[in-house]
């Protein structure tokens, strides 16, 4: 089966947008690998998960809006992106700017994505 990866990204981005959590988890692979310099490394669907739901429960208001979107490799899509949400223990705001890169397998799942935040000015 072949898939643009740009828009397997949209999709991807759609449902945690929409806190669609089994959307989100039929994406990725069982062998899956989640790294940001916030979380570090997360091994396995199960482990991603488990952290998208942790995240979700403390910032469930998240909106995040791409604004690039697009097929770095014939398995690999990028986005640059910018978020806000509120947190539901402290009321604090959290505002991030950053990018991914998702790499997919063969069927279009979720092998690796990469996330980069940007230095705040």
């Amino acid at each position: 089966m072949r898939y643009d990866p740009a828009e397997r990204l949209i999709r991807f981005h759609a449902a945690i947008n929409a806190l669609d959590f089994p959307t989100i988890d039929a994406f990725f692979s069982e062998e899956a690998t989640y790294s940001s310099g916030k979380i570090g490394a997360v091994q396995g669907k199960a482990a991603i998960m488990a952290g998208f739901r942790r995240y979700f429960d403390e910032y469930p208001d998240q909106v995040a809006r791409d604004s690039l979107v697009e097929t770095v490799s014939r398995n690999a899509a990028r986005s640059v992106w910018h978020l806000k949400a509120t947190s539901a223990t402290s009321g604090e705001p959290l505002l991030r700017d950053g990018e991914e890169t998702i790499t997919f397998d063969g069927e279009g799942r979720i092998l690796k994505v990469e996330v980069t935040d940007y230095k705040s000015a």
